[in-house]
């Protein structure tokens, strides 16, 4: 096992609102190790961008009353705003899930590279020296050059022609590519790809995803993908976190949690992908609950069809039910993952094992899963 690159640790993110404060993220932890490639999975709005911008230092309107997001070590919610900016600049990079919003329309894609290459992980830059930069016409060959080699890497056809052309110019998947051209210029350790093919067609997504893969590989980079689609989380990731309203509640490595899905919502997302067999599928009934008023204990009893009187009563800490697998439900025997969960533990109700219906059904569409379906 290679050391941790990133390790969050009882992450709690706070928004105020006019309603009151929405607890959006609650107690995430997970890991990601040197060189692995991992999934973070979920429906919308169930926390993973703000997870992700939280690991990035992106969200300034936040609050983090507890927790510690550790790379190499170090906490970054301990960093100043320069060194969190630099080591951002440098050795951790994200891919924003729309490519027409991510990309200033005002400028070419040459010069949006350029400033990358110029600019990233240096202090912060007034628009006026920006602007006697842009004047002044210091765009050095070699920054050109690395730029255009960089639109190649992507298979760009026309590398030169794309450097010099507007954003509003290109296609989708022409965007997302240059998207993806940008954050690994700098080579980071990390890759944060937040969805990277939800804005494109499924066959440009297939080749997207392919061609991140392929250069992630080449790089050694610790890649993060933040996604709603199972399907697209088996093709790409070792490890997949499962999250549900602010919280992790089922991890494990991706070849385990296909053959053996045990929370009852990762069970719910595999039932609800479309198949031959098994027809569209019946998704799971209800909604996310209301961050600023959720549930005191399980955030998912009021949608699972297995929850019994503890499920309301008693928060369902992570435990490891087999080695490397952890799942946050009462239905199952373990021991706490995290050290301020031991007391939880002995609050614990045992409820039985759990009653699946029909486990052949969970099998069926995990094979559909490989087959290309999603889970929406």
């Amino acid at each position: 096992m290679s050391d941790p690159l990133l390790e969050v640790r009882n992450l709690h993110v706070h928004f105020d609102t006019y309603d009151g404060v929405a607890e959006v993220i609650n107690g995430v932890n997970f890991t990601l190790n040197q060189g692995e490639t991992a999934a973070l999975v979920g429906e919308t709005g169930c926390g993973k961008s703000v997870t992700m911008k939280a690991v990035m230092g992106l969200l300034p309107s936040a609050r983090i009353p507890e927790g510690e997001i550790l790379y190499k070590g170090e906490n970054v919610l301990e960093l100043s705003d320069a060194k969190l900016h630099a080591r951002r600049g440098r050795e951790m990079s994200m891919i924003m899930q729309d490519p027409m919003t991510s990309l200033n329309p005002v400028l070419t894609v040459g010069e949006q590279m350029i400033d990358v290459l110029k600019w990233q992980g240096k202090p912060r830059l007034s628009v006026t020296n920006w602007v006697r930069d842009r004047l002044g016409g210091s765009t050095s060959a070699e920054h050109r050059e690395r730029a255009i080699e960089m639109l190649a890497d992507v298979e760009i056809s026309a590398p030169k022609r794309v450097f010099n052309s507007y954003p509003v110019e290109l296609s989708g998947g022409m965007r997302q590519r240059i998207l993806i051209a940008i954050a690994l210029l700098s080579e980071p350790d990390l890759l944060i790809a937040d969805e990277p093919g939800t804005a494109l067609d499924v066959t440009t997504e297939a080749k997207v995803l392919d061609l991140l893969e392929e250069l992630v590989e080449e790089r050694d980079t610790s890649v993060l993908y933040i996604t709603h689609d199972l399907g697209v989380a088996r093709e790409v990731s070792d490890y997949i976190n499962v999250m549900y309203a602010g919280e992790i509640v089922e991890q494990t490595s991706t070849a385990e949690l296909f053959a053996d899905p045990q929370h009852p919502y990762t069970r719910g997302m595999l039932e609800s992908i479309p198949s031959l067999s098994t027809g569209i599928g019946d998704g799971i009934e209800g909604h996310l609950p209301d961050y600023t008023d959720p549930p005191g204990a399980c955030r998912f009893v009021d949608r699972c069809p297995y929850a019994e009187a503890a499920c309301h009563e008693v928060y369902p800490y992570p435990r490891e039910t087999e080695p490397d697998h952890t799942v946050a439900c009462h239905l199952f025997d373990g021991s706490p993952v995290a050290e301020h969960h031991h007391e939880l533990a002995e609050e614990r109700v045992n409820i039985g094992p759990p009653s699946w219906t029909d486990a052949s059904e969970t099998d069926s569409e995990s094979d559909a899963v490989a087959d290309g379906g999603s889970a929406q």
